[in-house]
């Protein structure tokens, strides 16, 4: 019972259920982040370029072919799937990449502006031992 009494207690803490929060909100901010650049800044930057649509960009290193198969049925030569560097996707992503990097680094510079920097405490006055040692110096001066 100890076990599940400390879990739970692991569990209820307010950084877990906060991380919680955070993880769920990213998941719904990177999709509306992918959405945004696929269905509007994608678009925009293709036009600009001339109709390309980068996501269909790639160097293809080895094309795909069919299997070969003779008369009989039987294959001689097997299928190859197309092997090929998809440099417009990772552009895309790269571009997402960096949206989200810049709004965080706006959402945490905000977050730092908000908050007030507190003034340094004053520093504490003499103890008592100090303010004692200080008056029988004055009156040994006298």
């Amino acid at each position: 019972m100890g076990m599940i009494k400390e879990f739970k207690e692991f569990a209820m803490k307010g950084n877990l259920i906060d991380m919680a929060i955070a993880f769920v909100m990213g998941a719904a901010f990177g999709k509306v982040t992918s959405a945004f650049i696929d269905g509007m800044v994608m678009p925009l930057i293709g036009q600009v370029t001339g109709g390309v649509d980068f996501n269909n960009k790639k160097w293809v290193l080895t094309a795909a072919s069919g299997e070969v198969k003779d008369a009989a049925g039987t294959v001689v030569t097997p299928a190859v799937a197309e092997v090929a560097v998809k440099w417009g996707t990772f552009l895309t992503v790269a571009i997402e990449f960096i949206v989200v990097a810049f709004v965080m680094f706006m959402v945490i510079k905000a977050i730092n502006k908000m908050k007030k920097a507190e003034p340094a405490p004053p520093p504490p006055g003499p103890s008592n031992e100090e303010k004692l040692l200080v008056e029988i110096r004055d009156a040994l001066r006298k």
